[in-house]
């Protein structure tokens, strides 16, 4: 490579991606400990909410509510369900919960065609009359001692001819 030319640099912007998606951030300006996550801010909120509503039964404890409160919010800095932040996840579930169980095709629930039945019809009719120029034609009905076996083409044929020879003893 000249000394003149310079290197290629190749950008990849797919890191956002792998951030969190985080609130209380505006340029270069963060709110105190934060920036938060959103399942931060849901026990931050939800924590104050129940420790306030509840002073009377924790009061006699001093700090150590508050500090466990402050500790839940930081342990679920980086809460995931299955790869997904626990509210994909939320979503997910009640998506699953509210579906018909039959599914859906086209945007539509998938549902079972109504029943229907063979109507099929058939006519018997009386057998046409033989033409006088032309001979009929008698079935003979095998008896079951002349049989042929099921088997090979082979053995068919073997027991056809012995089957003719006893005939025309």
């Amino acid at each position: 490579m000249s000394a003149t030319a310079r290197p290629r640099v190749a950008r990849v912007y797919t890191s956002a991606r792998r951030h969190p998606w985080v609130l209380g951030k505006l340029g270069d300006w963060t709110i105190w400990f934060g920036p938060y996550t959103p399942a931060q801010l849901v026990v931050l909120g939800g924590g104050a909410f129940a420790l306030i509503k509840t002073y009377a039964l924790w009061s006699w404890a001093g700090p150590v509510p508050v500090l466990l409160w402050v500790g839940g919010v930081w342990a679920v800095r980086g809460a995931q369900i299955a790869g997904q932040n626990p509210f994909t996840a939320l979503l997910g579930v009640l998506t699953l919960l509210l579906r018909h169980p039959a599914g859906r095709i086209s945007g539509r629930v998938a549902r079972d065609r109504r029943p229907s039945y063979l109507r099929g019809r058939f006519i018997v009719e009386a057998a046409p009359e033989v033409a006088p120029g032309l001979r009929a034609v008698v079935v003979e009905t095998v008896s079951a001692r002349h049989r042929a076996p099921v088997g090979s083409g082979l053995s068919r044929l073997v027991a056809d001819a012995a089957g003719a020879e006893g005939r025309a003893a």
